[in-house]
This record gives structure tokens, C-alpha cells and sequence, in this order.
């Protein structure tokens, strides 16, 4: 009888790392945070085609005359996504700059999306100040939806203006929030990185 309760400990112990919200083991600690949930995921946009910034009188109501996701970005966004499931990763919400190339790689990594005008980009934005959509951002974050992790989808100049973090398309920046809506980086993924996850 006592070997089977041995046999049925080291079982449970064997399995522990695939509980829902567990990390795996050598993994990524900031992993690890988001499994604890409670934290906020500022994802850059996927890999989009070549070029820098949109072309001249682009719209954000169409996104023909923007500058979109890659077929490469399509693919990398969905990974993002397989990666958050993979884990079992809580997500409550995500929130997304209303530029084609965000809205997309929310949709595509997790299935829905919330526009929102104070994630629009810093880089070449003719509507609202960056002074503006900080002040928007930090007032939403102070009471930031619970149950789960906020995901953020936007750009590279927003991400780095909040964290002084330059980051890669379809790189992740994980941090802390605390009831002034300040962030407090905690760690760095990218998934691609890591292989699909």
C-alpha cells in the first residue's frame, strides 16, 4: 500500500508543471508571472510588410492605406496566441491601437479585441497628443479589468515611451501595475523566440 502512495505522489509531482497556470520547467519566469495573472501585456504589432510608418493621407478606417501585417506577422500573431492557450494563460481583456496592423494581430492571437484611441501610435499620429493618450492610459489602468491578464496591443514608440524598452514586432513586455496606473516591467517574451510554444 505504501508503494502505490509513493507511486501515486511522484505521478501527481511528474504532472505538477501542466496544472493550468503552472510554468514549465527552465522557462521564462515572466511566464511565471502572467500564470499568477494580475499583470498587464504591452504586445508590439506582428511583423508587417516592408517600410516604416504608413504612406501619405493613410486612414485608420481603412486599411488599405496602411501599413499592414505580413504573412509572416499573420502567422507570428496566431503563435502569440497558441502560446498564451498552450499555458492556459488567463487574458481579460486586450486592448488594441486601432491601426489595421494592431487590431489584426489581437484578433488573430486572441480572438477578440477592444479598440481603443489611447494605444494609437506616438510615431505619426495626426489625432490627440502623446501627452494625452498617457494620461488616458495611466487614468484606465488604475482600476484594470480583473481575473485574468490585460493584454495591450500597440506600437513600438508607445511601449517605449511607457517602459523605456525598445521592443521587436510581436515582442511582449510584462509588468506589474499599481493603483496609480504606474507599470513596473517585470519581464520580456518573445514567442517566436521560444519556437510556437
Amino acid at each position: 500500500m505504501a508503494m502505490w502512495r509513493q507511486g501515486l505522489l511522484l505521478l501527481v509531482l511528474a504532472l505538477t508543471p501542466f496544472v493550468a497556470g503552472a510554468s514549465r520547467p527552465g522557462e521564462d519566469p515572466a511566464w511565471a508571472a502572467l500564470a499568477a495573472g494580475n499583470h498587464v501585456v504591452l504586445i508590439r504589432h506582428a511583423a508587417t510588410v516592408a517600410g516604416i510608418g504608413d504612406p501619405p493621407g493613410f486612414r485608420k478606417d481603412d486599411c488599405s492605406t496602411q501599413r499592414n501585417l505580413s504573412a509572416e506577422g499573420r502567422a507570428a500573431a496566431k503563435r502569440i496566441g497558441d502560446a498564451f492557450r498552450n499555458r492556459r494563460i488567463a487574458v481579460s481583456e486586450v486592448w488594441s491601437s486601432r491601426w489595421c496592423r494592431c487590431l489584426d494581430t489581437a484578433r488573430l492571437a486572441f480572438g477578440k479585441v477592444q479598440p481603443a484611441a489611447m494605444l494609437d501610435s506616438m510615431f505619426n499620429d495626426p489625432e490627440g497628443s502623446d501627452e494625452e493618450k498617457l494620461r488616458a492610459l495611466k487614468k484606465a489602468l488604475r482600476k484594470p479589468p480583473g481575473g485574468g491578464n490585460l493584454v495591450l496591443v500597440t506600437h513600438d514608440a508607445n511601449i517605449n515611451r511607457l517602459t523605456g524598452i525598445s521592443v521587436a514586432s510581436g515582442e511582449m513586455v510584462i509588468a506589474s501595475v499599481d493603483g496609480q496606473g504606474n507599470l513596473k516591467v517585470v519581464g520580456r517574451l518573445q514567442v517566436d523566440r521560444q519556437g510556437p510554444g
